[in-house]
Order: C-alpha cells, then structure tokens, then sequence
C-alpha cells in the first residue's frame, strides 16, 4: 500500500489521505499541546507559510502516547493550535504513532531511518517526516527545530525534484 492510500481522518472526522497532497511536499509531524517542544508548533506555521505557494504543507497529527501531553478533545486541540500559534495547517485526527495500535501512516513512516541510520518507533512529540512530491521520505527526530538549516534545505530540496 502506497502512503497516498492510507486512509485518514482530519481533526474534524472527515476522511481523507495523503493523496489530497499528493503533487505537494509534506511534512508529518506528530504533535503536542502539553509539551516543552510545543512551541515548535511557531515554527512550523512560518515554514508552512513560508513555503505553501510552491506546494507545501505542514500535517500536524495528534498523539497522546507520550507522557499524555496531547489529552484534548479534537475541539480542544483545534482551539489550541489557533488560539495559541495561529495554525492555519491541517491537523488530522489524534492517533497512536507507536505500540500495537500504531496507526497505518506510521506504520510506513517508521520504517524510514533518520540521517543517522536509525529506523523505529517515534522518539517523542514533534518528530518529522518529511514527504516529497515522489514520494521519497526523509525524517527528522523531534529535537530538530523546524525551521533549522537542515530541515528548510530538505524541504527546498524536494519542492525543487
């Protein structure tokens, strides 16, 4: 199954999947209200500004398994990420990112090594995937700040391919 057809949910129980964003670049990242990397959510709104003309998107996804730090209801977090950071991205449904439950994007997603070769479960809150308009994914681990050199020429990168 291609990533394109995974089935997914927006923070509003619509369906929907990554093919809606198929011609575009987009970032994954699995998202917190309650944790100190929260404000990375800043960051990410300016870089899905900065870039959303030439096809990009920030997809925020919702997870709850780490230290409980993302307890809202899908109200909430919506309230949340507007009210505090302006997010103006798309943000799916809260789902797991890692155990028996681990939803089916990240299922595909964690299989992709970091630049140091290392595959697996998510880390933390805030970790990235960053998908090109091929297809081709590149993560980041959580403490990569979303604006950083790496993470902008990635993006750069394959909004250029």
């Amino acid at each position: 199954m291609s990533l394109y057809d995974i089935p997914l949910r927006t923070l509003s129980g619509e369906a929907t999947s990554l093919a809606a964003h198929r011609d575009r670049t987009v970032l994954v990242v699995n998202v917190a209200s309650q944790c100190g990397l929260t404000p990375q959510y800043a960051g990410l709104e300016r870089l899905h500004k900065q870039f959303a003309d030439r096809g990009f998107t920030v997809l925020g996804v919702p997870c709850n398994q780490f230290g409980g730090q993302e307890p809202g209801s899908s109200e909430e977090i919506a309230t949340f990420c507007s009210a505090t950071y302006g997010v103006t991205f798309p943000l799916l449904e809260k789902i797991d990112v890692n155990g028996p439950d681990r939803h089916p994007l990240y299922a595909e997603l964690t299989q992709v090594a970091d630049a140091d070769g290392a595959a697996g479960d998510v880390q933390w809150n805030f970790e990235k995937f960053l998908i090109s308009p091929r297809g081709e994914v590149t993560r980041f681990r959580p403490a990569t700040d979303p604006e950083s050199p790496e993470l902008v020429a990635a993006v750069e990168a394959a909004l250029g391919a």
